[in-house]
């Protein structure tokens, strides 16, 4: 099938996801993008690679597909998808994978604030987020379900890749990290410990992916230690929440 090319350049938000809707099922190619909001979102059957950077909300109810962005991507990334796949081949900004229920968000680059907040897993629907670098505050605050990985391959001296209030509020679901020591001031509903082999299963066939994404060695990432978060037990609203 032959690939379709939008030229963003000149275009608001309002007609270039118009001129996606128009192009169908299958690959597209948007070029000259800048801050344009809400691309693809609910899309389900295409396959987008987008050369500058989308504004937020990219991706937004994604239903299926992939969307490849060259460069960075701004907030909201990925905001309540169900499936498909991500890939920021930058970093991106606040917010991404917010109360994310499915598919993959895989970013070479560091996440700003609030990543993965709210995610949650349903049935066999597991949400992953793979970080290449590092994540600002609150990463996975309210946590559900879902997984996400934070490979801080930007840090040379072993310190957990992530900044205050990791986890806060989580109740479901588990974050790796990896480093060479334990992350200091989480909150009491979490609990951290060395990665488990098992643990470490689960995780792999993510990092693979990653690693194939963005030309690296997993052999080099999966060298190093991990640090597997995960919630206690002890909040009183996980029954409310926490499906699987």
């Amino acid at each position: 099938m032959e690939k379709m090319v939008i030229d963003a350049g000149g275009l608001d938000f309002a007609a270039l996801n118009a001129k996606i809707r128009e192009c169908g099922s299958g690959d597209i190619l948007i070029k000259n993008c800048l801050g344009q909001r809400y691309i693809a979102v609910a899309e389900s059957d295409k396959n987008i690679r987008i050369e500058g950077v989308p504004g937020n909300a990219l991706g937004a109810y994604l239903g299926g597909g992939v969307i490849e962005v060259e460069g960075n991507a701004q907030e909201a990334v990925g905001d309540t998808m169900n499936d498909g796949e991500i890939i920021i081949h930058g970093s991106c900004g606040d917010g991404a994978g917010y109360a994310m229920r499915g598919g993959r968000i895989m970013i070479a680059g560091d996440v700003g604030y609030r990543a993965g907040i709210h995610m949650k897993a349903y049935g066999e629907h597991l949400p992953v987020m793979v970080v290449g670098g590092s994540a600002g505050s609150f990463l996975g605050e309210y946590q559900a379900g879902g997984m996400i990985i934070v490979l801080g391959l930007n840090r040379a001296d072993g310190a957990p890749p992530v900044h205050n209030y990791c986890g806060a509020g989580m109740y479901g679901g588990r974050i790796f990290l990896r480093a060479e020591r334990m992350p200091s001031g989480l909150p009491p509903e979490i609990e951290a410990g060395w990665a488990a082999e098992a643990d470490l299963d689960d995780m792999r066939r993510h990092a693979a992916d990653f690693c194939r994404a963005f030309s690296l060695s997993l052999g080099e990432v999966m060298a190093a230690r991990f640090v597997v978060l995960r919630p206690t037990g002890k909040n009183p609203y996980e029954k409310l929440y926490v499906n699987n």
